[in-house]
């Protein structure tokens, strides 16, 4: 009886060692896939930032830092500079994000605290099937449906009203096109809306009920609520969501080449024709006729990368400080 335990609780030792290795062998092998998986994003980030540099390298060395600064873009006398590309993005994306973000935050905010339970989940499937829609089918909505109405109602409405206003009369002047940056940025805030709305919904979700109780509890408004307890707890999911359509927003190609105009210009008018870094490559690439040439277009794309790696940087160090400042 004595040998027959013996060799039981010998063979019970074998059996939980070989389970033991086996373990550690294919936790060994899930650990390696994991970082084999880390080290090919920045393999492939540091390809995409070597190319760029590379393709540009003949732009920049030709123009210099007067590529950053010049508006002219004349392919014929091989003349480039991205100023009025630069200047059509970040207006653009400003338009979009100043827009999109308060009426985002306020469907969120209806979605998880005021709207009824049967009106709920199909207003929910509507946002999410808005960001489902290709960005080529919101260019064909803007150019034939969007930009017409533009054109004949809204914006000659907004150069009458702001005719003889300082400052604003000179943002909103012009002959009514229809397209433009701010026929382009309304699309942007579109498209935008999605994304900041169900970021913004689920950190509300997020927002402990006792809260919001106590607040209402000592006599808060809705308002207040919102305002003091809600936005508050979630401003660091509210920043990310931002963020996130803010990049959206300075990288949307086809929805942009259809409605902004692609004029190589700057224009203080938000009504006048302009263009973006990507709608300029989009429109410029296929027939890009020179070394000179393709290597500018590819700058653009360098500086659209820069710009948003910029931005993305700035989030993640908001992120940090909110974070360090909660403790």
């Amino acid at each position: 009886m004595t040998l027959n335990g013996t060799g039981a609780r010998a063979g019970e030792a074998a059996s939980r060692a070989a389970v033991l290795k086996r373990l550690r062998v294919s936790d060994t092998i899930f650990h390696g896939l994991t970082r084999a998986a880390a080290i090919l994003v920045l393999l492939l980030l540091s390809g995409v930032i070597g190319s760029l540099v590379i393709g540009a390298a003949p732009a920049l060395g030709t123009f210099g830092f007067s590529f950053f600064v010049t508006e002219t873009w004349n392919p014929v006398t091989e003349k480039f500079g991205a100023l009025a590309p630069i200047y059509g993005t970040l207006v653009t994306s400003i338009i979009a994000m100043v827009i999109a973000v308060p009426v985002g935050l306020m469907i969120a905010f209806f979605l998880t605290e005021l709207c009824p339970g049967w009106l709920r989940r199909p207003i929910g499937i509507a946002i999410e099937l808005l960001a489902g829609i290709p960005s080529i089918i919101y260019g064909i909505w803007g150019l034939f449906v969007f930009a017409p109405f533009l054109q004949k109602y809204v914006q000659p409405l907004l150069i009458d009203t702001f005719e003889n206003v300082p400052l604003l009369s000179s943002l909103f002047e012009g002959p009514p096109y229809g397209i433009g940056m701010l026929t382009a940025g309304l699309i942007l805030a579109i498209m935008v809306l999605p994304f900041v709305t169900s970021i913004s919904r689920d950190v509300f979700d997020a927002v402990p009920p006792v809260l919001k109780e106590a607040a209402y509890g000592v006599g808060c408004t809705t308002w207040e609520v919102f305002r003091h307890v809600i936005l508050p707890f979630t401003r660091v999911g509210v920043i990310g969501g931002f963020m996130l359509g803010l990049g959206r927003a300075l990288g949307e190609t086809m929805a942009v080449t259809f409605v902004i105009g692609n004029a190589h210009k700057i224009s203080a008018s938000i009504l006048a024709p302009g263009t973006t870094i990507s709608a300029s490559i989009a429109n410029e690439f296929t027939e890009a006729v020179g070394d000179l040439y393709t290597s500018s277009l590819v700058a653009l794309g360098l500086i659209l990368f820069f710009i948003t790696f910029v931005v993305l940087s700035l989030a993640r160090y908001m992120l940090l400080r909110l974070k360090q400042r909660e403790g």
